[in-house]
């Protein structure tokens, strides 16, 4: 597979936006619901300051509580568009923010939120270890990232699916051979995060759900 570029993503998403809910809304739908509970049970019953990378057109975003405060980011202008017609809607009062950045270059302070949620969106960026730096760097300490993607299987029948899967896969710009160890192994260098969660997502696992703690240090 080619390298993934910022731009190409951008272009691939623009054109899913009309179609991605109705297309992927139900896929996704338990790694949605997983994350946000993960989320939220961090911030516990006060609630707390929530950063949604690649929230897409927001199709998330009328599950979080409204004891939260969520700021949602993606790349995609379109995508966005969506988010905001959806706030609106639904008069979702707890969305903060809606703004189009780039999540290996987030333009927010240091150690700003509780939790970093970012949904089918690490092995979609250019550049995963120094995205994953960034989440780092916007979250408190002791607050959590949250991660939920597709980590490739390295042999059996989900490895089969995944290779007759791959082509859609690309299409979006995800990386289908993404290994868990590419994260593990970034949490080791990186220094300032343990790994707290991995767990499978239904349906049949091709999921997981990854959560990282951000230590004092």
């Amino acid at each position: 597979m080619g390298d993934i570029n910022t731009e190409g993503v951008a272009r691939a998403y623009a054109r899913w936006a009309p179609i991605y809910d109705a297309v992927f809304g139900r896929v996704f739908a338990p790694g949605r619901a997983a994350a946000i509970e993960a989320a939220e049970k961090h911030c516990g019953q006060r609630g707390g300051l929530i950063l949604d990378v690649g929230v897409g057109t927001g199709i998330a975003l009328p599950a979080y509580a409204p004891r939260n405060r969520i700021v949602g980011v993606d790349l995609c202008e379109p995508m966005l568009r969506k988010a905001a017609d959806r706030v609106a809607e639904h008069r979702l009062t707890h969305i903060a923010a809606l703004s189009v950045m780039d999540a290996e270059r987030l333009a927010l302070p240091d150690a700003t939120f509780d939790v970093v949620v970012a949904q089918f969106v690490i092995t979609a960026v250019p550049n995963p270890e120094a995205t994953l730096d960034e989440f780092v760097r916007v979250t408190k300490p002791d607050g959590e990232i949250i991660l939920v993607n597709h980590i490739g299987a390295e042999s059996g029948p989900r490895w089969l699916f995944e290779q007759c899967f791959a082509p859609l896969a690309r299409q979006l710009g995800w990386r289908p051979e993404f290994p868990f160890a590419r994260l593990t192994d970034w949490a080791r260098r990186h220094g300032a995060v343990r790994l707290v969660e991995r767990r499978p997502i239904r349906p049949l696992g091709h999921f997981s759900l990854v959560r990282f703690s951000r230590t004092v240090a």
